[in-house]
């Protein structure tokens, strides 16, 4: 293939294995090599968001329920998250990885990327895999010998996210020009980084079935009939090793949701959890410094039937108090027949804020100067420490969700004094 990117390989993807789960087995010795999985609230509807490696050769699956994990391992064990501890691991791997290059890219809580281009004296590919053995030990040194970790090295962060998934758990992978067809070849399509089901289809569609033919596509074919759209000028770039993912992606969307603890339509018991809602939403929009103008209220019933209702307003807004009156406005036209099971909302049509930090000559109103001074305190002191008085019911019951996509968040959560994870 003469189109490919022959550069040496700079690029390097680190994965802890199972990391939440592993996590817990090495805080907890009595755990280890036991079918093992982490769920954000110990419910039935409750999904599994990690899993042991136990747990995986048994059946159990991230993102399945609690109640269908339990019928494949009866004696399954199930823990509620513990983001402190977490944020402790997370903030030894950045400091590791900080430690190689300036030029690192958390992908989520457990997963990160290290740029080499950028480094006084560009590292050999010998170098390189030596520097990835170097981080997987010193993992086990400044964390835990329990913890594991997957590295693959590239020539761009898709070849080296592909590689760090080749050999699970604890693998080291190298991905080049050298051996990009012996792996492709390998691969299903749906073993790719990005193609899910429906990429697939259309790639199987036009008679691309294979990683391979995938590599082998034009241009023409990739753009115009499979993405239909700029992304499949990317995908022929990332087969073949070139970079169009070195780019931040934007914000869209935040919100959050909620299985009720207690099945009703009674507006005394959903509403300050509805409020609590508004609250933690209205942190993550001032967190990453976006406002919003568009607002989505949805709520599943028990009996399976759904309502959804969004409104869209001439004028941003970013303060729990707007946010939870134009949620409450919408939530109130629910139907009012049968239990609700659980209720979301999301904020949409992002912009960045024109706010700034208030001057002593700026005009700010005061019920932004509360919101900033609840936030400040909220930062301090750990999050929704002072919160609504209506919305304390809310606070009691529902547990933080663990934000995997946003990494950003994921550390406003964890600015609360930190729990060590004792290294055993």
């Amino acid at each position: 293939m003469k189109d490919l990117n022959t550069a040496s390989p700079l690029i390097m993807h680190i994965d802890l294995n199972s990391c939440f789960a592993t996590v817990e087995q090495q805080a907890r010795p009595s755990l280890r090599g036991k079918p093992l999985a982490v769920t954000n609230r110990l419910v039935a509807r409750s999904c599994v968001i990690a899993c042991s490696h136990e747990a995986k050769t048994r059946g159990v699956k991230v993102g399945m329920r609690y109640d269908l994990a339990k019928e494949i391992i009866p004696d399954l064990l199930m823990i509620e998250t513990d983001p402190p501890k977490y944020h402790y691991v997370y903030q030894k791997l950045v400091a590791i990885m900080k430690s190689y290059s300036a030029k690192i890219t958390m992908k989520s809580i457990d997963e990160g990327v290290i740029d080499f281009h950028e480094a006084v004296e560009q590292p050999s590919l010998a170098r390189m895999i030596e520097i990835g053995y170097e981080i997987k030990q010193r993992l086990k040194d400044e964390v835990g010998s329990y913890m594991t970790c997957n590295v693959g090295i590239a020539p761009n962060r898709f070849l080296a996210k592909l590689a760090a998934g080749l050999n699970k758990p604890d693998g080291l992978d190298v991905i080049t020009h050298h051996n990009l067809c012996a792996v492709l070849g390998r691969l299903e399509l749906i073993d790719l980084p990005g193609i899910a089901h429906r990429f697939e289809k259309r790639l199987r569609y036009q008679g691309i079935t294979t990683p391979l033919k995938f590599l082998d596509a034009d241009i023409f074919t990739l753009h115009r009939l499979v993405f239909k759209s700029i992304n499949g000028n990317y995908w022929h770039q990332r087969l073949r090793g070139f970079e169009p993912d070195d780019v931040e992606t934007k914000l869209g969307i935040v919100g959050r949701q909620y299985v009720l603890d207690i099945k009703t339509n009674d507006d005394d018991i959903l509403l300050p959890r509805l409020h609590h809602l508004c609250h933690s939403t209205g942190m993550k929009l001032r967190y990453n410094a976006v406002d919003a103008r568009g607002i989505s209220i949805w709520v599943r019933y028990t009996d399976g039937s759904f309502f959804k209702k969004r409104q869209m307003y001439d004028h941003t807004f970013f303060t729990d108090h707007d946010i939870y009156r134009r949620a409450r406005e919408l939530f109130s036209d629910r139907p009012r027949r049968g239990r609700v099971g659980t209720i979301g909302i999301t904020c949409y049509q992002l912009t960045p804020t024109a706010r700034q930090q208030a001057s002593l000559f700026e005009r700010f109103d005061a019920h932004g100067r509360l919101i900033s001074a609840m936030d400040d305190i909220n930062e301090t002191y750990g999050n929704f420490c002072i919160t609504y008085a209506h919305a304390l019911a809310g606070k009691k019951v529902i547990k933080q969700k663990l934000p995997f996509g946003s990494v950003k968040y994921f550390e406003l959560l964890c600015q609360a004094p930190q729990l060590q994870l004792s290294a055993v």
